[in-house]
């Protein structure tokens, strides 16, 4: 019989590659649109893969703070500190640095859908603007992740 320690990790596990995994992927779909249909596509997509990081990012926290107390870890270990700065900071990334622009592109993309399928030259540049950010986001992810699995300190 698993206790409830292992299933609330099995649920911390799961949430976390809710959370990370469109996070992660998004991105890499997004720019792979080549015309405005593509691109409208792909925002169709990655706004109904939108609620997979809300949900798991609530059962991430709940698990998170549960398995602490009932390891009586608390935030005592170095790792677990750092993870939880870097997974805010990614939060903070996503939601105020990348949703604006992203809105922004979803604006440009909806305007121009009645000029045909050739993405516009504006829309072109903030995609480009918007990688190094979304990939810094991926780094985050991979550090927490790294951070998670070793528990390095």
């Amino acid at each position: 019989m698993i206790s409830l320690f292992g299933w609330l990790l099995v649920f911390h596990i799961l949430a976390s590659i809710a959370v990370i995994g469109p996070a992660f992927v998004v991105p890499f779909i997004r720019r792979s649109a080549r015309t405005a249909g593509q691109l409208r596509f792909a925002f169709d997509v990655t706004n109904k893969l939108a609620i997979l990081p809300k949900i798991g990012g609530a059962v991430l926290i709940i698990t998170g703070v549960w398995l602490m107390i009932i390891t009586k870890l608390g935030l005592s270990q170095m790792w677990l500190n750092i993870s939880i700065l870097l997974s805010l900071l990614m939060v903070a990334t996503i939601e105020g640095l990348i949703g604006p622009r992203m809105k922004k592109i979803m604006e440009i993309v909806s305007i121009s859908q009645s000029k045909g399928d050739e993405l516009p030259a504006e829309l072109g540049r903030l995609m480009r603007k918007i990688i190094p950010i979304e990939t810094a986001s991926q780094l985050l992810m991979i550090a927490i992740t790294v951070l998670m699995v070793l528990k390095p300190f």
